[in-house]
């Protein structure tokens, strides 16, 4: 009778802990790695390496991420040929809005909320910095309706009579919504379009022309070390109008009409192959989501430290391993723990 009650005792043990088990990824169970967009801008390089660790710890996936730009990043979504891109700008692509209109994309979750971008100036251009001995340049600029007045401040030593505006790298959605914003704003005539090969070139020159005090007009965004280190003023621009951004969003409109970007919705986006497939990670991907204040607080910690981005997403976990259950069942995020805490010895 002992032996019955013991046998059963265990039985029901072992049952309760399978039902416990969290269900594995069928796509990483079949075999099938996950691939992801490598996007070179800091937030986006963080956050994949942050999903690349839960996978691979959590589900036992093999994950890879393949360099190129948002738009080609976003066709090869919707090809399958990678499955996930960590931080997309939901509505800001041609590509992107082809590609869901047809049901090849969809996005997921809310991997960031109160991401904001514009053109900016350093705040010493409009107010003076006391401290370090800069007078005010231009006091009056509030809006880009007063950039033309102010090109000469802004000069490119390249087209000395123009001023210079530095846009997103070429292939960048960003980029193509800045040229088209140069037309829309009257500003073609007045500045230089200037496209900096890549991000880490863009925030060198701003960072190199803030250190030394000089004027600089820019396009950026949040989070970002960059606005975390520095003060910037953002520009006023147009009041958003949904017509009106669509033709900033083509870059092949002839005549894009003036309007600020719409409220930024950043979510996880995922091939429709993928999402009919794995409703596992799937679930993952609903539920990430990373706030921008930790976010920000650990981008700028990462530019004085520099260390490499799965590094950065370990000590992430570490940090914050409340996030992580947030994320994934408590077994899963256990072994996601467990390894970072590891990696971290």
């Amino acid at each position: 009778m002992k032996t019955t009650i013991l046998a059963s005792t265990l039985l029901l043990a072992v049952s309760t802990a399978a039902q416990a088990a969290s269900p594995p990824s069928t796509w990483c169970a079949a075999g099938k790695p996950v691939r992801f967009a490598g996007l070179n801008w800091e937030s986006a390089s963080f956050l994949t390496e942050l999903l690349r660790e839960v996978f691979e710890s959590g589900y036992g996936c093999t994950t890879d991420a393949l360099p190129g730009n948002t738009v080609t990043m976003e066709n090869a979504l919707a090809n399958n040929d990678i499955q996930i891109i960590a931080e997309e700008w939901i509505g800001r692509s041609d590509a992107w809005n082809q590609a869901a209109a047809a049901g090849k994309v969809v996005g997921l979750g809310k991997t960031l909320t109160g991401a904001s971008e514009g053109w900016y100036v350093p705040d010493y251009l409009v107010n003076g910095d006391r401290k370090r001995g800069i007078a005010a340049a231009a006091p009056a600029l509030k809006s880009v309706a007063d950039l033309p007045r102010y090109a000469a401040l802004f000069r490119d030593p390249e087209s000395p009579d123009k001023g210079r505006f530095l846009n997103c790298p070429t292939g960048w959605t960003c980029e193509g919504v800045n040229s088209q914003k140069l037309k829309a704003y009257r500003l073609t005539t007045s500045y230089t379009n200037f496209r900096p090969g890549t991000g880490p070139a863009l925030d060198a020159e701003v960072a190199s022309a803030y250190r030394r005090g000089k004027p600089v007009l820019f396009y950026y965004w949040t989070p970002t070390a960059l606005m975390g280190k520095y003060r910037f003023i953002k520009l006023q621009e147009p009041a958003y109008n949904e017509a009106c951004f669509k033709t900033l969003a083509d870059k092949d409109n002839p005549a894009p009409c003036a309007s600020a970007s719409p409220d930024a919705v950043i979510q996880a986006g995922a091939s429709r192959a993928f999402h009919a497939a794995d409703p596992v990670l799937v679930s993952v991907l609903q539920r990430f989501s990373v706030p921008i204040d930790r976010l920000n607080e650990t981008l700028a910690r990462q530019s004085t430290q520099k260390q490499d981005w799965r590094t950065l997403a370990r000590a992430y976990i570490v940090r914050y391993p409340e996030q992580v259950k947030l994320w994934v069942p408590a077994d899963i995020a256990g072994k996601v723990i467990a390894a970072a805490e590891k990696h971290q010895r």
